[in-house]
């Protein structure tokens, strides 16, 4: 079994957020490999799709704490950490860039942060989704940057690098085990 974790926070003022684009980015491989709607487990926090291969997340926690639900998913499962991917925001990288890596991450990242300490382990993939776009000058703090929405612009830029993502996620995670 394969496991694909959309980070991001719960919640309507969220939506939308740099910081939610691992729920953007899930939302979009959803709909690209399956014809089903997100699921609620509320025993484990998560919100989940379930095919025969490929169990797809996202945790209901906050983001800071997102660990909590995916430890309980792996465990749960008996997933090894080659089979885990991560979608998530990075600031490390500018909007319209991806990187996709086997543990390694942003600088910091306290949803990735979260997991490593909970599973006890680094060695997951990490699909790394750029998200900044600040001006060099007058710079706002990365906790303030990630919270706030993208404008239309970003939007179009955003929604051309998720299909990217897309497109080569789901290549790597459908092929068969």
């Amino acid at each position: 079994m394969k496991l694909v974790v959309g980070l991001g926070n719960p919640g309507n003022q969220y939506e939308n957020t740099r910081h939610n684009v691992g729920f953007l980015g899930i939302d979009m491989l959803a709909q690209a490999v399956a014809n089903e709607e997100w699921l609620e487990d509320k025993k484990n926090d998560t919100k989940y799709i379930k095919l025969e291969t490929l169990l797809l997340i996202k945790p209901q926690t906050f983001m800071n704490v997102s660990g909590k639900a995916v430890s309980n998913i792996v465990n749960l499962y008996k997933i090894k950490p080659a089979n885990i991917w991560v979608l998530h925001d990075d600031l490390d990288l500018l909007l319209g860039y991806y990187k996709i890596q086997k543990a390694r991450g942003p600088q910091l990242h306290y949803g990735v942060k979260s997991i490593e300490e909970k599973l006890g382990i680094k060695d997951f993939w990490r699909v790394r989704i750029g998200v900044d776009n600040r001006e060099k000058e007058n710079r706002t703090s990365g906790e303030e940057y990630v919270l706030q929405k993208f404008n239309d612009e970003e939007r179009v830029m955003l929604t051309k690098v998720l299909k990217e993502v897309v497109n080569k996620l789901s290549m790597v995670l459908l092929k068969s085990s």
